[in-house]
């Protein structure tokens, strides 16, 4: 069971893990063993709550696919249980994220002393441009 957002967990039966051979650097140790880790989440198929399912498939993340389908790619690390650890990290963090729930923007006004300031430096500036201008004598 991998916990998720407080009393909410999902069951490691639904990730598919499988071994892959890692990009990059590592000598001739990278193209022998298969040590980075491809995650895939079906979130239709999860034990998700409806509205955090909703949540999860309608933001906007280039790991998500169109059939809701989470596939991360891990291979940070040179083990494959170290990547398999990091790419439930990184699914975990990626459902709190699509899931927290976003603060309702209050519209403000501009205080009318910052108006006034505003104002008062637009003018300055204009002056000191104008004052640049040709000279005639």
């Amino acid at each position: 069971m991998v916990k998720i957002i407080s009393d909410n967990f999902i069951d490691e039966g639904s990730l598919t893990f499988s071994a892959i051979r890692a990009q990059g650097a590592g000598g001739q140790n990278v193209n022998k063993v298969s040590s980075a880790i491809h995650l895939r989440f079906d979130i239709t198929a999860s034990s998700l709550s409806d509205d955090q399912k909703e949540k999860l498939i309608n933001t906007n993340d280039q790991r998500i696919s169109k059939d809701g389908i989470v596939i991360i790619k891990a291979q940070k690390f040179r083990t494959q249980e170290k990547n398999r650890q990091d790419a439930i990290e990184r699914l975990v963090e990626l459902i709190q994220t699509a899931c927290k729930e976003q603060k309702k923007r209050r519209p403000t006004k501009p205080t009318k002393s910052s108006q006034r300031k505003r104002l008062e430096k637009k003018t300055q500036r204009s002056q000191v441009k104008s004052l640049r201008g040709r000279v005639i004598d």
